[in-house]
């Protein structure tokens, strides 16, 4: 006896078609598994043998051989219980097997039957419909964010006992019909705030609406005190939702790593991640034996934050070059290439110097010129030539502290940042990078056509202060959105020139 089921794994991020073939042969009982299978889908053996017996079907004393196809590719997780279950009882006819042809399950299972929360549930529906299958059979807690996915017939169950009579039954199977709810990703450990309840600090709330129109990069230099944590806490409440493409690869992003939540249906907000100091490389950038999506991919389509960023070692700054310039990673090992999505927008807070008062020009710093020279130096050149707004926030004034000068709020904010997006996405209706600061070149130089004063004052500059190749095009970048949040069609000199602020004043030397 014979029968094969369609399931998936995960490779990276990538789904990965399986054929569970099943048969049932002569000879002493035995059960092999075959097909490059790690631990954890070798140990299914034993959860389906278990949940089989408990629901009151038991496999059949006789040689059992499964092989988990193509079988030169690792399969890993617990995903693989359901089809392995379901290809047994099609193979011993305890189901029909010309009922599972076209569908693709996916699932862990409990040793009493019952189906568990999976991970990498998204992207298995996503290869379901692009294969123009049937549907998919998934466990009820993923129901939602298997329902994500338009077009596609969705069965959800509690028990394999309960999918088992659904096979069984004459009547076709119903797809389940819930709504996907709307979810905050999980992110970061504090609660964001309101751009109002932050005193004084024009300049840099200036700098983040700018940020968030264009998804440029964001470097804030300042003593202790002076905000920037707090700056950098509001700049999620400026950013707009998700569209629904971007949506789709966030939520894929936090379904493939397993913190996508029961329930759980499409991440509409931009995640913001704030990893600690003591991060690694590979926990940043992604990667280990099994390579996995990190930090720079679960910030996809919103925030990295790093605070206290020459506190990171520099070896794990480093690693964030590539992903800034390509919005990509590439892990790779000998056996294959594994990919991830990493377009974030990078927002870093740090000090001047190990005491924090370099240039301060209330409070003296105590730092030797040979710490200070350290200190900045665990920054490298290149990564700061990558971050296309750098800031220097000052400490707040007495006056300031005590006012109660009400500033705009974040819905205030965003409303424009959202009309500046909406004015960039109509330049470019038909690509999917819209964004200012990710478009490539040969796009980007039809929107940044400057005049004679604008381009001699951006030479200027440039001759003025050393400023590289990339500098000279983020300039551009950055004054096309300021024009954009202004509504202007063209750049005018006065965006230039706001633009140029933002990456002439040196961060470690300015009061």
């Amino acid at each position: 006896m014979f029968a094969r089921v369609l399931a998936g794994a995960i490779a990276g991020c990538e789904p990965l078609l399986i054929e569970v073939e099943v048969d049932i042969a002569g000879g002493l009982p035995a059960f092999t598994l075959v097909g490059l299978p790690d631990a954890a889908v070798n140990e299914s053996r034993e959860r389906v043998r278990a949940a089989l017996k408990n629901i009151g079907l038991e496999l059949p004393p006789r040689r059992i051989t499964v092989n988990l196809a193509p079988a030169d590719v690792k399969k890993e997780g617990a995903g693989l219980d359901v089809p392995l279950a379901v290809a047994l009882l099609a193979a011993s006819e305890h189901v029909p097997a010309a009922r599972v042809k076209r569908l693709l399950f996916a699932g862990e299972m409990a040793l009493d039957g019952s189906l568990r929360h999976s991970r990498g549930i998204l992207p298995l529906a996503l290869l379901a419909r692009e294969r123009s299958l049937e549907g998919i059979v998934v466990p009820a807690s993923n129901v939602p964010e298997a329902r994500v996915v338009p077009g596609l017939n969705v069965y959800g169950f509690t028990g394999l006992f309960d999918l088992v009579e659904a096979l069984r039954a004459d009547a076709p199977m119903t797809p389940d019909a819930c709504e996907s709810p709307v979810a905050l990703p999980p992110s970061a450990s504090f609660t964001h705030v309101d751009l109002s309840d932050i005193k004084g600090q024009l300049s840099a709330r200036r700098a983040l609406e700018i940020a968030a129109a264009g998804g440029h990069n964001m470097i804030m230099v300042g003593p202790p005190g002076s905000g920037k944590t707090l700056l950098a806490r509001a700049f999620p409440s400026i950013l707009p939702p998700l569209e629904f493409e971007q949506a789709i690869e966030v939520t894929r992003v936090y379904s493939v790593k397993g913190l996508l939540p029961a329930g759980c249906g499409l991440l509409t907000i931009p995640p913001f991640r704030d990893p600690h100091h003591t991060i690694s490389d590979v926990a940043l950038i992604g990667g280990g034996r099994n390579p996995a999506p990190g930090e720079v991919s679960l910030a996809h389509h919103g925030v990295l934050f790093l605070d206290e960023l020459t506190e990171f070692k520099k070896t794990v700054l480093e690693v964030l070059r590539e992903p800034l310039t390509e919005g990509r990673v590439s892990i790779s090992r000998a056996a294959r290439t594994t990919g991830f999505p990493a377009r974030f927008m990078l927002l870093a807070a740090m000090n001047p110097c190990p005491c924090g008062y370099s240039g301060d020009p209330v409070k003296g710093c105590s730092c030797s010129s040979h710490q200070v020279h350290a200190y900045q130096q665990k920054l490298s050149g290149p990564l700061l030539d990558r971050i296309d707004l750098q800031l220097v926030v000052s400490r707040l004034k007495p006056d300031e502290l005590a006012g109660n000068i009400e500033s705009e709020s974040s819905e205030t904010v965003r409303e424009r940042v959202l009309s500046a997006r909406r004015r960039q996405r109509a330049r470019h209706p038909r690509g999917q990078v819209r964004l200012n600061a990710h478009l490539p070149g040969r796009l980007f130089r039809k929107d940044a056509e400057l005049d004679i004063p604008s381009t001699e004052l951006l030479l200027k500059a440039v001759r003025a202060f050393g400023l590289s190749a990339r500098a000279y095009d983020k300039i551009i970048r950055v004054a096309r959105t300021i024009a954009d949040l202004e509504g202007a069609e063209t750049i005018a000199i006065s965006h230039i020139a706001e633009a140029v602020q933002y990456r002439t004043t040196d961060p470690f030397n300015a009061a």
